[in-house]
This record gives C-alpha cells, sequence and structure tokens, in this order.
C-alpha cells in the first residue's frame, strides 16, 4: 500500500475557482425555482391536454395560483440568465473556455481512442457544450411567452404560441436529463472530488 502525505493528497484535489462555484450554485437554486413555479404555471393550463390534460400535484408548485407562480418564475428567469451572463462573460475573459467545451480532439477521441476515461472526458465535455444551446433555447422561449407582444417575432418563429409553450416545456426535462448526465460523466472522470469541489471545496 502506497502512502500518501497530506500535500499529495492536497496537490491530487480537483480545484474549482470560486466564481464556478458560485455559478453552480445560484444555477441550482433559480433552476429549482423556476421548475417549481413552472410546475405551478403548467397546471394552470397543461401544456399537453389543455385544461383537461395531465395535473401536477399541487404540493410540487410555487407560487400558489396562475399570478404567483409567474412572478416567481420571471423573477427566477432574470436571476437565472444574468448568471448565466456573467459567467459566460469570466468563462471567456479567463479563457475556461479553451477546456471546457468540445473539441475535434473529443469527436477523434470517440472514434479512435481504446481509452475508456478519455471517452468519459471527452462526452463528459460533449454534453457540457450541448447543455449551453439548450439552456439558451428555455430563456429564449422564455422571453417569447413573458412578453408576447414586444416579442411577437418570437412567437412568430416558433409557428405559434402552441409551439412556443411545447417547445419551452420540454426544454426543463432535456435540460434536467443533461444535467445529470453531465454529473454522472464527472464522476466517472474525476470521482467525487471533481462534484464535490464544484460546490463545496
Amino acid at each position: 500500500m502506497v502512502m500518501r502525505s497530506p500535500t499529495q493528497d492536497q496537490t491530487l484535489k480537483p480545484k474549482q475557482d470560486l466564481p464556478a462555484k458560485i455559478f453552480h450554485w445560484v444555477s441550482l437554486v433559480s433552476l429549482f425555482l423556476m421548475i417549481t413555479s413552472g410546475l405551478q404555471i403548467y397546471n394552470a393550463n397543461p401544456v399537453f391536454g389543455g385544461r383537461g390534460g395531465f395535473h401536477i400535484p399541487a404540493i410540487l408548485g410555487l407560487g400558489g395560483w396562475l399570478a404567483g407562480g409567474r412572478h416567481w418564475h420571471f423573477a427566477a428567469m432574470w436571476l437565472f440568465a444574468l448568471n448565466l451572463l456573467w459567467y459566460g462573460i469570466y468563462v471567456l475573459l479567463s479563457k475556461r473556455w479553451r477546456h471546457r467545451y468540445a473539441s475535434n480532439k473529443d469527436v477523434k477521441a470517440l472514434i479512435v481512442s481504446q481509452n475508456t476515461k478519455r471517452k468519459n472526458y471527452a462526452w463528459h465535455r460533449l454534453v457540457y457544450t450541448f447543455l449551453i444551446p439548450i439552456l439558451l433555447l428555455s430563456i429564449f422561449t422564455g422571453i417569447g411567452m413573458y412578453k408576447p407582444a414586444q416579442f411577437y417575432w418570437i412567437v412568430d418563429s416558433f409557428g405559434g404560441w402552441d409551439a412556443l409553450r411545447i417547445t419551452h416545456f420540454m426544454a426543463v426535462p432535456i435540460s434536467l436529463i443533461l444535467g445529470g448526465i453531465h454529473s454522472q460523466l464527472g464522476r466517472k472522470v474525476g470521482g467525487d472530488r471533481l462534484l464535490d469541489s464544484m460546490f463545496w471545496e
């Protein structure tokens, strides 16, 4: 058995900058608020099946009624959008994008590499990269639903109000699925320490 000194363990431990920790915490809180308030809005007029469609249990909703859900939802949307904006600027200025997002090397690794860990790392970056446009799509469609008169061109670009609502609604489970995959791949690449470093250490 090889013994490591505390100094060596500290060196091997993954580290995340404070801005990354802030981004992940604010994202979790704002997403939770948007999802629960979004379920409250959904119950007022379900996207699938109209008022006679499937209803989410009231205990899972936030806001108490339609207007309350909308207030919570759009307040959390601004928090989420501004958080994504400042972090995007930070990633750009700090040049973290060079090793955070997928590249041709990752695609090549998935095709020809025999290294399982390298493939997991490539998948991790691909999922992380694909998650960004999905989140932006949810914000874009949300703005169209928030102010359909002012941003009528957003509604028109999706072929109408119903198509816009369905697109916005479907962006939620897709984001959650990709987020879950991203977390699991992160665990495969860097273990629990990598995930812990995103929030705590």
